[in-house]
């Protein structure tokens, strides 16, 4: 704004003042908004925290060596209209980058993201420790997210039998997210990534066969812990399907795993005796719920799976399995391969 007019000051002057004043301002911004140092190649981490008001961002990037005056950097957010706008997070910047550059970045929230992977056949459990070691997530509060019931994609028949409602539908992918991201937010992420695989082909083949959204998971859960061999995958899952047809127990050891809290751990004769119903040594069909997040293959292994006459199966000690139609058949096969 010019100056008022005052007994003294001639128009001329005043003009003068107010092109002066100008052309100042104009001179400051232009300095102001130039990278801080064209030839750097590094970046620098910086930390906006939530809540942070333009002027302490400001003082944050002007300390992390990103811009010359933290008024400059206020001046131009408020030019730009976008003082509501600015992100908290981390970012990755360089002294390279113009302040116009800079800001741009953090309207659009660029902020670091870190990657996580989650193997198919991990248990909620498993998850929730990969990403405390990886300092994603809180242990106990990711558990917590994860037996939330109203974040499954599907109704459960019975949630209070399940040990972890969103078992099975935390999708093993590859995942990228920015730290302080929630225990919450995690749970739905790899759920809506389920419902992306599930939804089209998956679901008609299921709907088509009568088969809900939980019985395919619970039982490609199994499939998934009993062979990570590609191609026996619609036979083991073939094995289960007959077995649950005659009324068959489905005699899976990892549904006894399950039960027993135990992961990488040997199979013990006594431990066939736990009661729970997870145990489907002691109770015949599917049970309560997944005992592993599944992936696609698996899920599809179970929706077509072999047609086979088989109602047994054995590990080789290879990887792979022998199967068997008949119990004499299936009790050779063990002498054959346990004595080994």
């Amino acid at each position: 704004m010019c100056f008022p007019t005052r007994p003294g000051l001639t128009p001329v002057i005043i003009l003068a003042a107010c092109l002066f004043l100008a052309a100042a301002t104009a001179g400051l911004v232009w300095w102001g908004s130039r990278p801080v140092d064209t030839a750097s190649g590094a970046t620098v981490r910086v930390v906006i925290p939530a809540g942070s008001s333009v002027e302490s961002i400001g003082e944050i990037l002007c300390r992390s060596g990103l811009v010359r005056h933290p008024l400059v950097f206020r001046a131009l957010v408020e030019w730009m209209g976008v003082s509501t706008r600015l992100r908290a997070g981390e970012y990755d910047l360089s002294p390279a980058m113009s302040l116009r550059e800079i800001i741009r970045c953090l309207v659009r929230g660029e902020v670091v993201t870190y990657p996580f992977t989650v193997p198919e056949g991990f248990n909620v459990e498993q998850i929730a420790d990969l990403l405390a070691s990886l300092g994603l997530a809180d242990r106990d509060r990711f558990l917590e997210a994860a037996s939330r019931a109203e974040l499954a994609p599907a109704p459960l028949p019975d949630p209070a039998r399940v040990r972890y409602p969103l078992e099975g539908y935390l999708f093993p992918d590859t995942y990228r997210v920015p730290r302080g991201t929630s225990e919450p937010e995690l749970v739905s992420l790899m759920v809506r990534r389920f419902q992306q695989v599930w939804e089209g082909e998956l679901a008609r083949k299921a709907a088509a066969q009568g088969i809900s959204v939980h019985e395919v998971v619970t039982l490609a859960s199994i499939v998934e812990k009993e062979t990570g061999v590609p191609e026996e995958r619609p036979l083991v899952a073939g094995v289960f399907w007959n077995r649950l047809k005659r009324g068959m127990p489905l005699q899976a050891d990892p549904t006894v795993l399950y039960a027993l809290g135990k992961v990488g751990e040997s199979l013990l004769r006594r431990d066939l005796q736990v009661d729970s119903p997870y145990n489907t040594y002691l109770y015949a069909g599917l049970p309560p719920g997944p005992i592993a997040n599944p992936g696609e293959a698996s899920l599809r292994a179970v929706l077509e799976p072999a047609a086979i006459d088989y109602l047994y199966f054995v590990a080789r000690g290879d990887g792979t399995h022998h199967f068997s139609r008949t119990l004499r058949e299936h009790l050779e096969a063990v002498r054959r391969y346990r004595s080994r």
